[in-house]
């Protein structure tokens, strides 16, 4: 069942919720009439004929024979085993490969997580769901955030450089897909909220330059801004870390209407130019403002400039926590509330609970935008910190059950996300591991754990990027007891040398004694709980962890070094762990300390 017209169109954040309300309290039949609906419309296409064969779907009425069939004749899949399709569409085959809808663009995930994008299909549905749950998730925000209609929003969004495959199709980013899409318009329309910059500066594709621009034209309109918000928790902080720095040139600029040679794109100035206008008395307030704050080390900038916001809105879950202390330093006492979840692939969840904090929120499954599967996962015996030794467990660091349907989650229960997707993926390991906590209604709410990928092995040792980033949240308060802060980070197995060890690369803001960064590494290195690294580091068949303290600004040549490839700011999370050799040479180029723990004598 999905939303009709009308429902968006017509009749406000009422009808929206109740009609998501009414699909959560019958997932089961929902997930089965999506199944059948992907099926129908994709029936034939060259990969699901080869699971299914000729199999008439009009013969099977039953929603549960068909799903048990599914089930059985289709196998769960990775990207890989798709890659071959998706490089004949790419290359300009037009026979239904993967989905019967026409793919005229591929979208590319960001590439940061896997180490290389991705091409995945997007069609006309994508951005239809991006503009459904962006609409659901204001309903529900609006709900304790009243927010006036027709006011502007702070929005640091960035689309990329699109560019043509061999065979004529548009690829770029999905976000720069969205912005680019007649749904993005709709949506500012029907939620009533309009960002302050227009589509030059969006698309600029120079991300410094928008950056500015954005802060320009949000600072024109402070007075309307309803809330501040990015895909990623990443780009607010980024912004602000470079408002720090220009706010006398932005004050210029607003108090003679005039924009900074900086910005040398002609579109993107004749843009800006036609909006603003001189403001003295707003340039001055400005400056009395950061004048102020700039003492206090910008604490409570956001809502001293923007009076009237109500919050700050992103996707601040999984790779983004690092970065919540800094956006909470920024947004004082204004909310942090936390965005959807999706991938690149398919919005899985919405926020109903947008006043919990970020690091204790949930999402809501909607069950007619995918079919969904979940793998329940258990953790291996190394795991559970017993004295087993096995060396020959799987370099995954779980065991797997059979993949259940939506209705058949259970609390507390972690599992692997597997999509069925409008856009031609079925049975696709997404790779996120989510536990249940709860329900709304019958759709499950999913807590984020991490992605499954081991990110830190040198032995048989197993650390996720959620074991990592505990690890440096150990760190990193010993760090911030001498005024010092953590601006970013990123780790390495080192395996050339032996005997291995994990190295951490740490960019510090502030001075610190080599005392004090002995202390964090020794912490750090102790904090690491997996059984098989703290018997590999007892026997020293896993060397002392290595801390590098690189110089200011390397991370942001990481940044630019993937946006020089492609990615957008806004879809860019910093690795957590990298084996890319281009990444290694900037980071060891740049660091300019060396710690080693001493947390196990050795």
């Amino acid at each position: 069942m999905e939303p009709t017209e009308a429902t968006y169109n017509g009749n406000g954040d009422t009808q929206i919720i109740s009609w998501f309300e009414e699909t959560t309290e019958n997932v089961a039949a929902v997930q089965r009439q999506t199944l059948r609906r992907i099926l129908e419309l994709n029936h034939g296409v060259e990969c699901l004929k080869k699971w299914l064969g000729n199999i008439r779907l009009q013969d099977i009425m039953n929603e549960n024979a068909l799903e048990s069939l599914f089930a059985t004749m289709v196998p769960l899949v990775s990207h890989a085993d798709f890659e071959p399709y998706i490089q004949r569409i790419a290359d300009g085959e037009t026979a239904p490969l993967i989905t019967q809808e026409p793919i005229t663009t591929l979208s590319l995930s960001s590439g940061t997580t896997e180490g290389r994008q991705k091409f995945v299909p997007f069609t006309h549905h994508s951005s239809q769901t991006t503009l459904q749950i962006f609409k659901l998730a204001a309903a529900y925000r609006s709900r304790i955030y009243s927010i006036r209609g027709g006011g502007k929003v702070l929005e640091f969004i960035y689309s990329s450089k699109q560019y043509k495959t061999k065979g004529g199709l548009i690829a770029g980013t999905a976000t720069t897909h969205y912005y680019a899409s007649k749904e993005f318009k709709i949506k500012q329309q029907d939620t009533k909220s309009f960002t302050c910059s227009p589509e030059e500066v969006i698309s600029s594709g120079d991300y410094k330059q928008s950056t500015y621009c954005h802060l320009l034209l949000g600072l024109y309109f402070s007075e309307e801004v309803e809330f501040v918000t990015s895909t990623f928790a990443y780009s607010i902080v980024q912004a602000f870390r470079s408002f720090e720095e220009l706010w006398k040139e932005l004050c210029h600029d607003i108090r003679e209407g005039t924009l900074s040679s900086r910005i040398n794109i002609t579109k993107v100035r004749n843009a800006v130019l036609g909006i603003t206008l001189p403001n003295p008395e707003l340039a001055s307030r400005i400056e009395s403002i950061c004048e102020e704050v700039e003492r206090e080390d910008w604490l409570s900038i956001i809502p001293r400039l923007w009076p009237n916001a109500k919050y700050v809105y992103s996707i601040m879950t999984g790779s983004m926590q690092p970065y919540l202390t800094k956006l909470r330093h920024y947004a004082g006492e204004l909310p942090l509330v936390s965005a959807d979840y999706g991938s690149t692939e398919s919005w899985i969840g919405v926020n109903v609970e947008p006043s919990y904090p970020p690091e204790k929120v949930t999402f809501a499954v909607i069950p007619t935008f995918a079919y969904f599967e979940f793998i329940p996962l258990h953790r291996t015996k190394s795991q559970n910190y017993n004295n087993s030794q096995d060396t020959n467990l799987a370099t995954d660091d779980f065991i797997e059950d059979e993949p259940v349907p939506l209705s058949q989650v259970k609390i507390g229960q972690e599992y692997e996300i597997v999509l069925t997707t409008f856009t031609g993926l079925y049975r696709y390991r997404l790779g996120d591991v989510v536990e249940v906590a709860g329900f709304h209604g019958k759709t499950p709410r999913l807590n984020f754990i991490c992605r499954r990928k081991l990110i830190l092995t040198v032995n048989i040792d197993k650390n996720t990027e959620k074991d990592l980033q505990l690890v440096v949240e150990r760190g990193s308060q010993i760090l911030s007891k001498s005024r010092a802060e953590l601006v970013d980070f990123t780790s390495h197995a080192n395996v050339a040398k032996r005997p291995g060890h994990y190295v951490i690369y740490w960019e510090i803001k502030g001075e610190v004694e080599e005392k004090v960064l002995g202390e964090c590494c020794r912490e750090m290195d102790a904090s690491f709980v997996d059984h098989g690294y703290v018997v590999s580091r007892k026997t020293n068949s896993i060397g002392p962890l290595e801390l590098c303290i690189v110089e200011r600004g390397t991370f942001k040549k990481i940044l630019e070094y993937f946006i020089g490839n492609g990615a957008a700011l806004s879809q860019f999370k910093t690795p957590r762990c990298t084996s890319n050799q281009v990444l290694l040479r900037i980071l060891n180029v740049c660091t300019i300390k060396r710690v080693y723990s001493t947390a196990y004598g050795l």
